[in-house]
């Protein structure tokens, strides 16, 4: 049976995958902001459907990226 250490957060984990995932994350919230305030329109299904993707894969991408082992190939 396996035991299951904790994962510990750490900045040494940041890679570009973390980066670009932080960035998808902003743009989602950031479109968001932009197009309320652009066109006066905060409840619509379209911008809720975009900025969901976007918002939900950048904290996926986040998560991911800083709780996964790296794996070693053996020869």
């Amino acid at each position: 049976m396996k035991r299951y250490e904790k994962m510990e957060l750490s900045i040494r984990k940041i890679n570009a995958y973390t980066i670009f995932a932080l960035l998808v994350l902003i743009a989602g919230i950031l479109f968001y902001i932009s197009w309320g305030l652009r066109y006066g329109i905060w409840v619509d299904i379209g911008i809720y459907s975009i900025t969901t993707v976007l918002v939900l894969g950048g904290l996926l991408g986040v998560i991911l990226s800083l709780f996964m082992e790296k794996t070693e190939e053996n020869e």
